[in-house]
């Protein structure tokens, strides 16, 4: 329908790229990128181990094999100098990745200025998870316009800044990658004659030239995004204005804010504290959160990390191999941030802090 390529193009629009690619999730978008910068058996793709599963996961599905680089302690993300150094070690065992996806945690962006020169010299492509980040910039242009890379991909799941219910798209400039992807998100099929290995047999007629997916994203879901794309930058807005007033209102209390890098202008999909696990003692991490579930304060944890989960350990990964990741899990909770979220709502988080932790 309409709809559809009305949405890839308010996206591509913002966001300054020349190609979009809709489908039904951030998990399809990042499979289907991968499989388009021929991603499989005996490929090696690094993501970060401070991100959902579905990072690294979309490499498994090609048949490649996953490692992780270490978190930056500041800012949470990808830590360039941790990827210098582990790029300059696989060199030398001759087992250089062939994509690294950087995941903009928060919505705050990965330097991907230092990441794509560290590309250029050790040849490998980049994938930006940029999951949380719509609406964001990196160095005063908006995230999404694979400057830096050559996919991008965003998440419109339901508690993403911009939501279709469930949907994903993938950003590039590369035509030839934008239509590999456009084949693989509806079973390989395609109608256009120049694809074809054949003269079309009337109006009628399709190939499947590739084996692809049922990753396509509906008309009702790309309408959605077409309204949400016209309040963007009201989300974006917004979300600064909560994080200023949680920075303002928690800057006395044991625990570390969320840091902005100079680079970057987050779009704030989260807002995540840090608790002085020392200075609050004997109170644990564990029993802040659950004090503020019982006051009805939906807060979480972005996230667990991959590498401890059972899936990954059973390929070798073990606590201890990426120690920034699992100091980050160990003391992190995402505070209620949603552009909807009301003054009042924002006073009760707050006053419910400075009672747990004072």
């Amino acid at each position: 329908g309409p709809s559809v390529p009305r949405f890839e193009q308010a996206v591509s629009k913002h966001c300054g790229a020349r190609h979009a690619v809709a489908v039904n999730s951030a998990t399809s978008a990042l499979h289907i990128a991968l499989m388009a910068l021929d991603v499989t058996a005996g490929d090696v793709v690094w993501t970060s181990p401070n991100t959902f599963v579905a990072s690294s996961n979309a490499a498994l599905y090609c048949g490649a094999s996953v490692d992780f680089v270490d978190i930056d302690p500041v800012t949470y993300n990808m830590s360039v100098s941790a990827l210098s150094e582990k790029l300059a070690y696989a060199e030398k065992l001759g087992r250089l990745p062939k994509v690294v996806i950087p995941v903009h945690l928060t919505g705050q962006p990965c330097d991907m200025a230092q990441i794509h020169d560290l590309a250029q010299q050790y040849g490998f492509k980049v994938v930006e998870d940029a999951s949380h980040a719509i609406g964001g910039q990196y160095q005063n242009q908006p995230i999404g316009n694979c400057a830096y890379s050559d996919v991008t991909v965003f998440s419109f799941h339901p508690v993403k800044i911009v939501t279709t219910a469930e949907g994903g798209m993938a950003m590039t400039n590369d035509e030839t990658l934008a239509e590999k992807m456009a084949l693989l998100r509806s079973h390989g099929i395609t109608r256009d004659p120049a694809l074809m290995t054949h003269a079309s047999d009337g109006p009628w007629y399709y190939q499947q030239i590739a084996l692809g997916y049922n990753y396509r994203m509906t008309d009702l879901q790309a309408a959605l995004g077409v309204s949400q794309m016209q309040r963007l930058n009201h989300y974006i807005a917004r979300r600064h204005d909560i994080a200023t007033r949680y920075n303002q209102e928690l800057s006395e209390l044991p625990l570390t804010l969320p840091m902005q890098a100079t680079y970057g202008h987050s779009a704030y999909h989260l807002y995540v504290i840090r608790l002085d696990l020392d200075a609050i003692a004997p109170l644990t991490h564990a029993e802040v959160f659950q004090s503020l579930r019982d006051q009805e304060i939906l807060v979480n944890l972005h996230y667990i990390p991959v590498h401890t989960q059972p899936y990954y350990q059973a390929m070798g990964f073990r606590w201890g191999d990426f120690p920034q990741a699992e100091a980050y899990y160990k003391n992190a909770i995402s505070i209620p941030m949603y552009p909807t979220m009301t003054d009042d709502a924002q006073t009760h988080v707050i006053q419910a802090l400075h009672k747990i932790l004072l």
